[in-house]
């Protein structure tokens, strides 16, 4: 893990993983991934994920809250939303609860993410994920799960972070900037939401959060790209 996917061999590994003996909940997920290269953008239905954690580093912290919302390029399904707190394997540090705002005794009678999975999983079935800086995310579910199933998850997400990041921080004006020490444009979710005019939100509720960025794509594709444009293009 830890390397990007933008050119990885989607449609094989998923094939694989349709051959492996797997929990019925990861089967059924892996078979209803909604991987076909010639679905357009704007016939996709998407799900925006989320994750609090315990700090930074995946092989040792620990996913606290998930949050997830189901939307198209023209709705945003909130009361469908979703949000789950998880219990971690130990307490939390001042520092992360000070970023995140959940405290130890939210968590003490939460389940484990374990107990939640099928759930979680259920909810993303069929639907695009979407993420905000897809390191957060595809990491930490894939060693949580590697580490109490000792199973692979893995599955194609679009990350709007990199989206931004290939229109402001790529380029040759950029790289001049990089050479001459000049700061280069935020690629954070408030500030790529500030680029399109969206209303910055009180962030860091993993359920906020992931609304903050389904709204972030939909805008992306209005300015961007276009609704015919192949989905194959931009995932991970």
């Amino acid at each position: 893990m830890g390397r990007s996917r933008s050119d990885f061999n989607w449609h094989q590994y998923l094939a694989s993983k349709l051959e492996e003996d797997l929990p019925q909940s990861v089967m059924s997920f892996y078979r209803n991934q909604p991987f076909n290269e010639s679905l357009t953008l704007g016939a996709a239905e998407y799900v925006a994920l989320d994750f609090e954690t315990t700090g930074l580093d995946p092989e040792k912290d620990d996913i606290i809250s998930i949050g997830l919302v189901p939307f198209s390029l023209n709705r945003i399904k909130v009361a469908q939303a979703k949000h789950w707190l998880v219990r971690p394997s130990c307490s939390l540090s001042e520092e992360s609860v000070v970023i995140h705002g959940i405290t130890d005794s939210e968590l003490t009678d939460a389940p484990t993410l374990l107990d939640v999975m099928d759930e979680v999983l259920l909810a993303l079935e069929g639907k695009v994920v979407v993420v905000h800086h897809e390191f957060i995310e595809r990491e930490f579910l894939y060693h949580s799960i590697k580490e109490h199933l000792n199973i692979e998850l893995l599955f194609p997400m679009i990350d709007t972070m990199a989206i931004e990041a290939l229109q402001h921080r790529k380029g040759w004006r950029n790289t001049l900037k990089k050479l001459l020490n000049l700061r280069l444009p935020s690629i954070r979710l408030a500030d790529s939401r500030a680029r399109y005019g969206l209303p910055r939100y009180q962030l860091h509720s993993s359920v906020t959060d992931a609304i903050a960025t389904a709204e972030l794509l939909q805008a992306q594709v209005r300015y961007l790209y276009s609704e015919q444009a192949l989905l194959s293009g931009i995932w991970r």
